[in-house]
């Protein structure tokens, strides 16, 4: 029942247009229009307008000697994204699950899209009172501890263009919503090699992140313990938290081939 109710919502042009991107594979690197029109069941004009659609973005390009298509780029990209996601996942989960045991708080892991973070990992506390996880959603970077010490390191050139151009939302009375205090914070975060949310995003809740960098010394990720504010206090986040913390994202960077 379930499957049917979900099959209604199929769009049949993505559908079609995924399809056609499956074409490709194997031994197969290269179509013409007449022969994806076979093997679709498709007519030409109809593939013609999704090798179009893919092709404006990226997709799926033409071979201008022989016109047929082949795979774009960015289908490769999208395949390494996936590889690195995977990698850092598998990666970070013992580091995040010592991590937990070490300090009873829930760890997650994250990664910076656009002008957002998205939790990938998340090992939880046990205790009842709790941070509840928030895997794969999507939460602005500059009121979390694991975006802000992700868009930290940014050049002020990257900033500005990562930095939404309206008005920053204010989530509860501790958001930084001026961009100019942020940015001192963020230069702030760069220069400690932490960052801290001071109930920004949550009332009642503190997060310390840590930066996760690869072998090419980029930062990929972060590290982040969340909890109730009234665990987090100042003196925890200093004595414990914060080393702790940033132990595990250069464990995380170590297993990833970063080196100092």
């Amino acid at each position: 029942m379930a499957k049917k109710e979900k099959s209604e919502y199929l769009i049949q042009a993505v559908s079609h247009a995924l399809d056609l991107l499956e074409q490709f594979h194997d031994e197969v690197d290269e179509l013409g229009v007449t022969e994806l029109s076979k093997r679709l069941k498709l007519h030409k004009n109809n593939v013609f307008r999704l090798l179009a659609t893919l092709e404006s973005r990226g997709y799926i390009e033409q071979n201008r000697v022989t016109e047929n298509y082949r795979l774009g780029l960015k289908t490769l990209e999208l395949g390494q994204t996936f590889i690195k996601q995977m990698g850092l996942l598998r990666q970070s989960k013992p580091v995040l699950e010592e991590l937990v045991k070490e300090c009873n708080e829930t760890a997650y892991v994250a990664i910076l899209k656009e002008f957002h973070i998205v939790y990938l990992d998340v090992v939880e506390t046990d205790l009842t009172v709790r941070v509840v996880p928030r895997v794969g959603a999507r939460l602005p970077a500059y009121c979390t501890a694991a975006g802000k010490v992700q868009i930290a390191y940014m050049t002020d050139e990257e900033l500005e263009n990562y930095l939404p151009t309206k008005e920053l939302k204010g989530f509860t009375p501790s958001t930084i919503t001026d961009r100019a205090e942020l940015k001192r914070q963020l230069q702030q975060i760069a220069e400690q090699g932490y960052a801290i949310d001071n109930e920004e995003l949550d009332v009642g809740v503190r997060c310390v992140g840590a930066p996760i960098r690869d072998y090419t010394r980029r930062i990929v990720g972060a590290v982040s313990i969340s909890g109730p504010s009234m665990r987090f206090s100042d003196e925890r986040m200093e004595k414990d938290l914060i080393p702790l913390v940033k132990r595990a994202a250069e464990e995380i960077s170590t297993k990833l081939g970063f080196h100092k």
